[in-house]
């Protein structure tokens, strides 16, 4: 092949490179976790075990007590994501051949907090999420 084949070749893949997922994309903290709104709102109770807290959600990220010393265990989980979009033009002559490539990044944040309190039995009293996205 000569030059200008491999530039058209080239100048083809260049787009494509940016739709490619790379090693690391997705959640901030690395977590695969399925930790949703939906699963605190359907499946933890009041009364609840924290064996059984802990069964639905995994372990907290912090484990801290109150002023009665009563465990409180707080999940917090933070997911980014940036999607690249490129458009690109190639226009060529006999000799003379030329390219141009535009790349637009979006990104969005996700947060999930959410603390849960037991009593002295370790038994859930309370609990209360917060979800935002921006």
């Amino acid at each position: 092949m000569n030059k200008i084949h491999w530039l058209i070749i080239v100048t083809m893949l260049i787009p494509l490179s940016a739709c490619m997922k790379h090693p690391g994309d997705g959640a901030a903290d690395g977590s695969t976790s399925n930790l949703t709104v939906g699963k605190v709102q359907g499946e933890i109770k009041i009364g609840m075990p924290a064996s059984d807290v802990a069964a639905v959600l995994g372990s907290p990220n912090i484990v801290t007590t109150d002023e009665k010393r009563r465990e409180v265990w707080i999940y917090d989980k933070v997911s980014s994501n940036r999607v690249n979009t490129s458009n690109s033009a190639f226009g060529s002559l006999i000799i003379l051949g030329a390219s141009s490539q535009q790349v637009q990044s979006t990104s969005s944040q996700k947060t999930l907090t959410i603390i849960i309190k037991f009593d002295e039995q370790k038994m859930v009293r309370d609990f209360a999420y917060n979800y935002t996205q921006f």
